[in-house]
């Protein structure tokens, strides 16, 4: 069996061989929050467009200000003044936080560091030239591209976007999920199940992966143990730009999907990975769409569509992949797992001071989405670890949905 990271490295080469262009919409700054950009923005301006000042204080010239020394206090330059006055020698202004540094000016002193007496300043210390200023094109210089075409936006790059006058973007479109359950004793989260059905909690928790993820849902209910109900489901879901299936791919008799796609001419990269939970994962092509099926228990359905459909669907999106959001922490207590298998076990990391501390949960398995709700992390057991130390530090993939 291939280990998780074979796979997913899988995943990202064949779609990303694959993928063509991205069809791309205007989308409104206020709007755009988790797509990706699909042009470049560049500054319209300076950054800052001034000498910015970065604290309440006094410009004044740095030679002028020693310890005991006084100045002329000849006015005041809040933020959105307009300046076009040069200092004069042997005085100082107030200035604010924000406001722009009039010409001749060197420096701002903080005004903690100064007392004032009616329109004279006396300063505690020296002065350095430039300090608590932020030059005029520091940040950025005019016509400079400063967000590029594959970024997902975050609230730092909409206002960076906002700050330039770019209220309206270019952002390729969210990729469709067909997401698609599969099995006879599943009913519909609406329903009242039977003494021996369950309710389809895998359709609502891929939902929220796919949006989470950048993608638009599409769900298409649950397919019954029989051939042709899930032929023609699994149709209508290569109609989207992904297909991701739950259930349906381990060794049992009814376990249908492979079968069904093997006679749709479905192309397979694999179909077991070496962890738990989550062993059956398959990944695979049919109708140039790519298909994923997923173990039906929800935990380990959860955990196969982070590793495999996440980088998938930021290629899908326009970006590039992005890395498993591994941390290292402490743990916590003792652990004793079987080896030959990547285990990621539901757990809880805390952080007491600087130092992060990781324990695993107790659970039932894969069926246990009890445990992981009270998960804000996955504990990463390698492959080749059989007994691991509490104290010793181990790999932590946060989940993004709660920390």
């Amino acid at each position: 069996m291939l280990s998780y990271e074979q796979a997913r490295q899988i995943v990202i080469e064949e779609i990303g061989r694959r993928r063509g262009p991205r069809a791309a919409a205007s989308v409104s700054v206020w709007e755009a929050l988790g797509l990706v950009l699909a042009q470049e923005v560049k500054t319209d301006r300076e950054y800052p467009p001034f000498d910015r000042s970065t604290r309440d204080g006094y410009a004044v010239q740095a030679k002028e200000v020693a310890p005991g020394a006084s100045l002329k206090c000849a006015g005041e330059i809040k933020a959105g003044d307009t300046v076009s006055e040069a200092l004069a020698a042997g005085t100082c202004v107030q200035i604010m936080t924000g406001a722009a540094v009039p010409h001749g000016a060197d420096a701002v002193v903080m005004i903690e560091q100064t007392q004032r007496l009616g329109d004279v300043v006396r300063f505690e210390r020296a002065a350095q030239s430039g300090q608590n200023i932020v030059p005029r094109g520091s940040e950025a210089a005019a016509g400079q591209s400063i967000l590029r075409p594959g970024m997902r936006l975050g609230y730092a790059e909409l206002a960076l976007a906002a700050q330039v006058g770019a209220v309206e973007l270019q952002c390729t479109k969210k990729p469709r999920v067909a997401i698609l359950s599969t099995g006879d004793e599943v009913v519909m989260v609406e329903d009242t199940p039977g003494p021996f059905q369950i309710r389809n909690s895998n359709s609502v928790s891929l939902a929220v992966q796919v949006r989470i993820a950048g993608g638009e849902p599409v769900v298409l209910g649950n397919a019954a143990d029989r051939v042709e109900d899930l032929g023609e489901k699994i149709e209508r879901g290569l109609k989207e730009d992904v297909l991701v299936l739950s259930g349906g791919v381990s060794m049992g008799k009814y376990d249908l999907v492979e079968k069904v796609l093997k006679a749709m001419a479905a192309e397979f990269f694999f179909d077991a990975v070496a962890i738990r939970p989550g062993k059956p994962a398959v990944f695979g092509y049919c109708q140039g769409k790519p298909v994923f099926g997923l173990p039906g228990n929800p935990v380990s359905t959860m955990v196969t569509f982070e590793l495999f459909v996440g980088p998938a669907m930021d290629l899908l999106s326009g970006a590039e992949a992005r890395a498993l959001p591994l941390v290292q922490a402490r743990l916590g207590e003792a652990l004793n797992e079987k080896p030959g298998m990547t285990h990621f076990l539901p757990a809880r990391v805390e952080w007491r001071g600087p130092t992060a501390e990781v324990k695993a949960l107790k659970w039932q398995g894969s069926g246990d989405i009890a445990a992981l709700g009270k998960a804000n992390c996955f504990l990463v057991v390698p492959a080749e670890r059989e007994k691991i130390d509490a104290g010793e530090n181990v790999s932590v993939w946060l989940r993004k949905d709660v920390v």
